[in-house]
C-alpha cells in the first residue's frame, strides 16, 4: 500500500520515521540526496586516480571498471547516509554495483568530508574479488533486500540477468509490519463482529509484544524484572531479517513469518566473533544480542530503541537506567570513573564499539561485563583497553582485581571452550560438552560448541549429539546435525533421518544435506518420498541465491556427495563463471576429479586456481596434495611452502609442508620448520608427534624425549 497510505492515519509514526536511517537507506541520486563532493574531486588508490564530477545534471565517476581501465559511470542511487554514504552504479545485465570509494559524511572536524576507500590498507585491483565490480559489491544480491521494501531480486540464472524491483526504495512501514492491504480493508469495516474477531486488524501478525508489559526495579539487585515473560521472538526476528549475519533460504519471507524457515543465521564462528562472543567481523547485532543476559531476561529491541525513529528511547545512560537503578549503577562505586566521563557511560564498558567500513563504529549487543583477564589468557579485546590503549591488558586485569577482588561471574561463560576448540586443544571436548549441557549457556553458544565437537566424539560422549538433535532450540538441533557429518552411514541414518520431519526448514534442509552420501535406493516408498521432498527444499533454498558462487558451491558439494557427478561439475563450473577468483569452487571441482581417478585434470584445475589468485594459500595447499598423489614431490614441496608462507596461522599447512620436506630427505629443514611451528602452536599434537618421530629418525633421542614430555602434558 505504501507509506503515504499508512501516514494518513499514523501521522506521529510517520513523523518519527521521516529522516531516519530507514527513510534514507537508499535514494535516487540528485542534488538533495548526494552528500559527496562531485566538483571535479579526485581520489587516488592502488595506482588509479578516480574523478568525481557533474555533467548535464548527472553525477559521474570516472574510475577503473571490470577490465581495469578507466570509464565514466553515472551515479544512479545513494546508499546510506551517516557516517558514510556509498554510491550505486548500473552495469550490464541489470546489475547495480556499490562503489568501494565512499564519502565520509562526518564533520570535517571529526575527520570527515572526504573520499576514502573501504579497504585503505590493501591494494584492491580489478582482478581482486573485493573490487567494486565483483559479486561481493553487487547491490541486487548483497544489499538490496535490507535497504528497500518488498524487494524482488528476480535473477534469471539461464541468462545471468537481474530484473530487480521494489515497492518502495527505502525501508518503509510494510518492511516491518508486513503487507497492509487487508489492514486497509479492516479499517473500512464498521464496528461489526467481523471487525472485532480480527485481532490482528488485517495484518498477519502484530508487533505487540510490549503491550501491557512493564519493568519493575528490584531494589535489592538494582535491576528490573519483567511483569510477564516474553512469549515470542516475533519483534526480534522482524529486526533480525536485516540486522543479522545470515543466509536467505527462501524468497518469500514476510514479517511475522518464522525466521528459521526463511534464513539460516551464523553461529559464533571463528572470523566472525572472538571466542568469548565479542564481535569481530560485521555481524549486524542479532547473533550478539542472543548471547546477552538482557535477551534472556525478556528485553526486546524496542525496549531500548524507538522503532520508527530508530533513536534510543533515552539519551546516554538514560536508556539503561530505565531498568537499572541509578543509585547503584550510575555511580562511581559501580564504574570507578569520574561522573560525566567516557568511562562512566554504560555502553562504553558493556557495549564497546568496533569500527566497520573504516568510519562506522558499531556497538556490541552482547552487553557483557568487561573481562581483561580473558584478554591476557585468550587475546580477546576488552572495553578497558579500548579506552586505555596506552596500557596493557595485564594492567587492566590488575585494576579490575583491585576493584572487585576477582573477575565477576559473567553470563557468557563459553570463551575457554570455544577457544580450545579453535586451537584444536585436546581439552576442548570436555570443555565443549560442559557448555553444551550448561542450561545457563546461551543457545547460540551451545550450538557453536556443538559445531566444534566432532573431532572429540567417541563412544563415551556420542550421546551429546543425540541430546542435541532433540533440543527445543532449532540452532542447537541444526548444529547437532552438522556435527554428524563424516560419521558412519548407519549412524547418519539412525540419527539424521528423523530430522527430515523437523518443523523448522533450516533444520530439515541441513539434515538432508548431511544425509547426501547415504544411498536411498533401499528406503521404503514413504521414507524415500520424504527424503526427495526435503531434497528439493534444499536445492530450492540454494537456488534462492543462484547468482552467488557460494550457493553453486553448496549445490556442487551436495551433488558430489550424492554421486551425481555431472550435476556437481556443472554447479562448480557455474560458481567459477560467476566469480573467476572464487577458489573453493576450483578446489572442490579438482577434488571431484580426484575421486574419478583423473588426477591430471585435478592438477590442471588447481594450477588455474593459483594463476587466478596467487595469494590464496588454500589453492597452493590443494595443489601440493595433488602433486604428492602423483609422486611429484619436488613440485609438491614448492606448492606446500607457498601455502604455509601465505597462511602462517594455519598449523595444518605447516605440518604437511614439513612432512613433505622430510619425505624428500630434507630432514633437518623439516625439523626446523616444525620446531618453529611448535613455538607458535604448542598445543598441536600432530606437530609434537612429528617432532618426536623425526628426531628419533635422526638418532636424537634426547630431543625426542623432550617433545614426548610436552606431548604427554597435552593429556
Amino acid at each position: 500500500m505504501g507509506r503515504e497510505t499508512c501516514a494518513q492515519c499514523h501521522q506521529e509514526q510517520n513523523k518519527l520515521w521521516s529522516g531516519s536511517h530507514h527513510d534514507l537507506a537508499m535514494q535516487h541520486a540528485n542534488t538533495k540526496t548526494v552528500l559527496a563532493d562531485f566538483s571535479n574531486a579526485s581520489f587516488s588508490y592502488a595506482g588509479i586516480t578516480s574523478r568525481f564530477y557533474k555533467k548535464n545534471g548527472q553525477f559521474i565517476v570516472r574510475t577503473d571498471g571490470p577490465d581495469g581501465k578507466l570509464h565514466d559511470y553515472q551515479i544512479k542511487y545513494t546508499f546510506g547516509v551517516i557516517p558514510l554514504q556509498q554510491y550505486l552504479v548500473e552495469l550490464d545485465n541489470g546489475r547495480l554495483q556499490a562503489l568501494s570509494i565512499a564519502w565520509d559524511t562526518r564533520k570535517k572536524s571529526e575527520g570527515g568530508q572526504r573520499w576514502f576507500h573501504l579497504y585503505p590498507d590493501e591494494r584492491i585491483k580489478f582482478d581482486d574479488e573485493l573490487h567494486w565490480t565483483r559479486p561481493l559489491f553487487n547491490w541486487n544480491s548483497m544489499c538490496a533486500e535490507c535497504h528497500s521494501t518488498n524487494l524482488k531480486k528476480n535473477y534469471d540464472s539461464k541468462t545471468d540477468m537481474f530484473n530487480t524491483s521494489w515497492s518502495e526504495i527505502d525501508v518503509s512501514c510494510e518492511a516491518c509490519h508486513g503487507p497492509a492491504s487487508a489492514h486497509i480493508e479492516w479499517t473500512k469495516l464498521a464496528a461489526t463482529s467481523l471487525k472485532a474477531s480480527d485481532k490482528n486488524k488485517g495484518f498477519s501478525f502484530l508487533l505487540d509484544e510490549r503491550k501491557d508489559v512493564h519493568w519493575t526495579i528490584d531494589v535489592k539487585t538494582g535491576s528490573a524484572i519483567r511483569n510477564k515473560s516474553r512469549e515470542s521472538n516475533k519483534e526480534i526476528e522482524v529486526c533480525a531479517q536485516c540486522h543479522s549475519r545470515r543466509s536467505a533460504i527462501s524468497d518469500n519471507y514476510q514479517p511475522g513469518m518464522s525466521f528459521s524457515d526463511h534464513f539460516m543465521p551464523r553461529l559464533i564462528d571463528e572470523g566472525l566473533y572472538f571466542p568469548d562472543g565479542q564481535i569481530r567481523d560485521e555481524v549486524y547485532v542479532y547473533g550478539s544480542f542472543l548471547q546477552s543476559k538482557m535477551y534472556h531476561k525478556g528485553v526486546t529491541c524496542s525496549d531500548c530503541h524507538e522503532p520508527h525513529s530508530l533513536q534510543l528511547r533515552q539519551e546516554g545512560n538514560g536508556v539503561c537506567l530505565q531498568c537499572h537503578l541509578a543509585e547503584k549503577f550510575d555511580s562511581k562505586k559501580h564504574h570507578f570513573h569520574k561522573q560525566d566521563s567516557i568511562g562512566a557511560l554504560c555502553a562504553e564498558c558493556h557495549m564497546p564499539t568496533r569500527d566497520y567500513m573504516v568510519v562506522d563504529p558499531r556497538h556490541d549487543h552482547s552487553i557483557r561485563i568487561p573481562r581483561p583477564d580473558l584478554s591476557v589468557t585468550l587475546g580477546t579485546p576488552n572495553a578497558c583497553n579500548q579506552c586505555h590503549d596506552d596500557k596493557s591488558a595485564v594492567w587492566s586485569e590488575k585494576q579490575v582485581k583491585q576493584w572487585h577482588g576477582k573477575p565477576a561471574k559473567v553470563y557468557q561463560q563459553f570463551a575457554y571452550a570455544l577457544d580450545a576448540s579453535r586451537q584444536g586443544n585436546v581439552s576442548a571436548g570436555a570443555l565443549l560438552i560442559e557448555q553444551i549441557r550448561n542450561i545457563e549457556t546461551p543457545n547460540i553458544a551451545r550450538a557453536s560448541a556443538i559445531s566444534g565437537i566432532t573431532p572429540y566424539l567417541d563412544q563415551s560422549n556420542i550421546k551429546i549429539l543425540q541430546e542435541g538433535l532433540e533440543d527445543s532450540n532449532e540452532m542447537v538441533r541444526q548444529a547437532s546435525i552438522t556435527a554428524l557429518e563424516g560419521l558412519p552411514q548407519a549412524m547418519l541414518v539412525q540419527l539424521a533421518f528423523p530430522l527430515l520431519d523437523d518443523p523448522v526448514k533450516s533444520v530439515r534442509i541441513e539434515a538432508v544435506r548431511v544425509l547426501a552420501p547415504v544411498p536411498v535406493g533401499q528406503l521404503n516408498e514413504k521414507t524415500r518420498k520424504k527424503y526427495n521432498r526435503v531434497k528439493q527444499e534444499y536445492v530450492k533454498s540454494q537456488m534462492v541465491n543462484a547468482e552467488r558462487p557460494e550457493a553453486q558451491l553448496n549445490l556442487g558439494n551436495f551433488y558430489a556427495a550424492r554421486g551425481e557427478v555431472d550435476k556437481a561439475i556443472n554447479a562448480y563450473n557455474a560458481a567459477i563463471i560467476l566469480e573467476n577468483v572464487f577458489i573453493p569452487a576450483y578446489i572442490n571441482l579438482a577434488d571431484l576429479y580426484r575421486t574419478q581417478k583423473d588426477e591430471a585434470k585435478a592438477e590442471s584445475i588447481l594450477r588455474n586456481a593459483v594463476k587466478m589468485s596467487s595469494v590464496n594459500a588454500d589453492a597452493f595447499y590443494a595443489l601440493g596434495l595433488s602433486l604428492i598423489r602423483q609422486k611429484k614431490m619436488t613440485e609438491a614441496v614448492t606448492a606446500l611452502k607457498s601455502a604455509s608462507d601465505l597462511d602462517s596461522s594455519n598449523a595444518r599447512y605447516i605440518y604437511v609442508y614439513a612432512i613433505a620436506l622430510n619425505s624428500t630427505e630434507n630432514k633437518k629443514q623439516a625439523i626446523d620448520v616444525l620446531q618453529d611451528a611448535n613455538t607458535r602452536f604448542p598445543q598441536d599434537a600432530n606437530i609434537l608427534e612429528a617432532l618426536i618421530a623425526f628426531h628419533r629418525d635422526t638418532g636424537n633421542e634426547f630431543s625426542a624425549q623432550r617433545y614426548m614430555k610436552l606431548h604427554q602434558k597435552l593429556k
